[in-house]
Parts: C-alpha cells; sequence; structure tokens
C-alpha cells in the first residue's frame, strides 16, 4: 500500500508565493556592512583604551559612577555595579569582572574585603560582600568638572564623560589587554615613579627609553622590547632560589602567570620524565612561595634541575606587547615613549585649564 505523498507550501501556494518563497537574497552587501560597524564598536567602544585617559569605556563608567556615588566611606561595590549600568550596556558580570581588575591594579580604588589574589589567581568574593571607595590619588589626578567632555548615555537619560582628563600616564602605569575583531592591544605594566622621572625628563627635552615593571616580579630580558611594539618580545623568568641541597623555592613568579598554573606546568614536566621533583607546595599569601622538594639522590644535579624548570616549565616565558590606543576615534600603534609624551604634554594643557577642586 503506497502513501500518499504530502503536499508540500509551494505546491498548494499560489504562483506569486511560489516565486516569493524561491526568491533568492543576497546577504553579502549587508554581510560587509554590518561586520564593520561590529568590529568598529568593539575596537573603540570595549577592547582598546583611550590615549588620553588610558581607560577602557566599562573602566571609564565605572570610575565615573564612583565618582558619583564618592562621600569618603565605602560602597557595595553590587551597588557601584548597578550604578554603572546606567551608563555601560553590557550586563553586572562585565562590569563586576572589570571593577576586580581595575581594583587589583591597587592605584585608582581603595578596596575594602577580598578581592582576590594576583599570584595564585584566587577570585574576588562575591560583590555583596566586599566594598570599594575612589584612593585618594584617584580623586587628586582623574577628575575635574571644568576639564571634562561629556555625552549622553546610552538611553539619552544621563551624561557621561568622553574621557576623564586624567593628569598621570594612567595606561602605562596600570597597563591594559584587550582582543577586538582583526585588533589586538597588550600595553605591559610600568613602574609608578619612573614614569614621573620619564615626564620630567620628557619637559626638560631629554629622550626617554621606558622598560615595563611586573608587580608579580621576575627577572626579565627586555633587550627585544622594541618600545612596546608590535614585534616586539620579552623573556620573563621566576626568581628561584637554593632553600638546601633538596629545595628550591620560586620567591617571584612570570607575568601572566599565577602559582597554581606554573604549578601545573611544573607536575606536568615531572610526569613526563624533563624534571625530577618529589612535591611541590604553595605556601603562597601576601608574597609568592612555591617550594620544590627535590629527591634525595639529585642534590648534586639541582643546578641542572634549575635550568629545566627554566626550560620545560612556565618559569620562563615569552611575552609579546602590542601598544595600540584610540587616538581622535581611530585606533592607532604608538610606542610606549610616544604614549608617556603625548600624556605629559596633555597633563600640561590640563593644569593650564585648571585643576581646581573637582567638586567646586
Amino acid at each position: 500500500m503506497s502513501k500518499k505523498k504530502k503536499d508540500t507550501p509551494q505546491e498548494n501556494a499560489p504562483l506569486g508565493e511560489v516565486r516569493e518563497l524561491t526568491r533568492s537574497v543576497h546577504v553579502n552587501g549587508m554581510y560587509e556592512n554590518w561586520f564593520l560597524d561590529y568590529a568598529s564598536y568593539v575596537i573603540l567602544e570595549r577592547a582598546v583604551p583611550h590615549i588620553n585617559d588610558g581607560l577602557k569605556p566599562v573602566q571609564r563608567r565605572i570610575l565615573h559612577s564612583m565618582w558619583e556615588m564618592e562621600d569618603g566611606r565605602y560602597n557595595k561595590v553590587a551597588n557601584v555595579i548597578g550604578h554603572s549600568m546606567k551608563y555601560h550596556p553590557h550586563g553586572d558580570a562585565s562590569i563586576g569582572d572589570a571593577m576586580v581588575q581595575l581594583g587589583q591594579k591597587e592605584l585608582l580604588i581603595d578596596m575594602q574585603g577580598n578581592w582576590g589574589n594576583i599570584f595564585t589567581g584566587d577570585s574576588a568574593a562575591a560583590s555583596r560582600y566586599i566594598e570599594a571607595r575612589l584612593s585618594k590619588f584617584a580623586l587628586d589626578v582623574v577628575y575635574n568638572e571644568k576639564t571634562t567632555n561629556w555625552q549622553l548615555s546610552y538611553d539619552g537619560r544621563n551624561r557621561e564623560p568622553l574621557t576623564l582628563p586624567v593628569k598621570f600616564p594612567l595606561l602605562l602605569a596600570q597597563g591594559v589587554e584587550g582582543i577586538a575583531v582583526g585588533l589586538a592591544c597588550k600595553i605591559l605594566p610600568h613602574n609608578f615613579v619612573e614614569l614621573i622621572e620619564g615626564s620630567i625628563d620628557i619637559l626638560r627635552g631629554k629622550k626617554v627609553s621606558l622598560v615595563p615593571d611586573f608587580p608579580t616580579g621576575g627577572i626579565a630580558d627586555f633587550s627585544k622590547y622594541n618600545e612596546g611594539l608590535r614585534g616586539g618580545r620579552i623573556r620573563v623568568r621566576a626568581k628561584i632560589e637554593k632553600r638546601d641541597r633538596k629545595t628550591l623555592v620560586i620567591t617571584e613568579i612570570p607575568f601572566g602567570t599565577t602559582t597554581v598554573s606554573l604549578i601545573d606546568t611544573i607536575l606536568s614536566a615531572n610526569d613526563k620524565g624533563k624534571i625530577k621533583v618529589k612535591k611541590v607546595e604553595d605556601n603562597t599569601a601576601s608574597k609568592v612561595e612555591i617550594m620544590i622538594h627535590l629527591h634525595s639522590d639529585s642534590y648534586e644535579d639541582i643546578d641542572k634541575t634549575i635550568d629545566a624548570l627554566y626550560a620545560f616549565t612556565d618559569c620562563e616565558v615569552s611575552i609579546s606587547p602590542n601598544a595600540c590606543v584610540i587616538v581622535e576615534d581611530k585606533p592607532q600603534f604608538m610606542s610606549v615613549n610616544e604614549i608617556l609624551k603625548y600624556n605629559t604634554e596633555q597633563t600640561t594643557r590640563l593644569l593650564k585649564e585648571g585643576a581646581g577642586n573637582p567638586y567646586a
């Protein structure tokens, strides 16, 4: 018994509707335009910092919200996140993560509670348990209504700064990393005092040559730094000390690693027979301390073990900088020395325009 063939919509539809259903729609033009708009949005509004203040939009909106809430007391981070959502349309999770990362740099935010650990990679406590307020440094150098240019927020209900009038090379002090569409940015952190001294040298007409300074410490080779531009490379090693004939201690780790990820690479190398390790202990708290216990019969090869740790684990890593910033609404590749010169000139201009009390 044969089954009756089911009529398709095209067979039951009038001739005009059949032509409409089978008509081709070319999307190549739309894709090209939409993708360009999307790429531009991600570059300008999310991933790449602006040269004027060294901030991504989410960071700028967090700091602006904290300034509006500032009364000298700590605020729950959950409240700051909720307030920031008036300006940032991408949800509370992205705001919370950005605020923790900003706080862990220990420059602009005065923190209270468990904000995580940059050495171990431990995450911060929930936003309802931790508190924050602006640091005195931030209040002195980041804000001034007289020298701020404003724009409407995404829903038109509030105003937010185009860029904050920062009177300090904040971008180079904090460092930043972001991945956009077809574009990436990686500016490494630099020493606070060296940046100030470099700015003074620029004002005196001297040449400066900046190199990074990592909060996690380590021993670095900057011979191929290339002023932070694409194509440069930095080799960073952990600091390994000999505690005794059978014990090594790691007291500083390469930038971009954590004690957990570093230990994982050591155990993996041990399993593959690249190194011989008896036990690894992580005693890290406010300072890094990774104890590597060697076998009793390997104390004569302790120097070879150190060399193997650098060769086969993350005790040595390679970092590729890529200094990219937004200048006049366009991404631009600039060396860290050029960025410092720009920021120094901007600080001079802002001070001339009037750097009085931001709450006046």
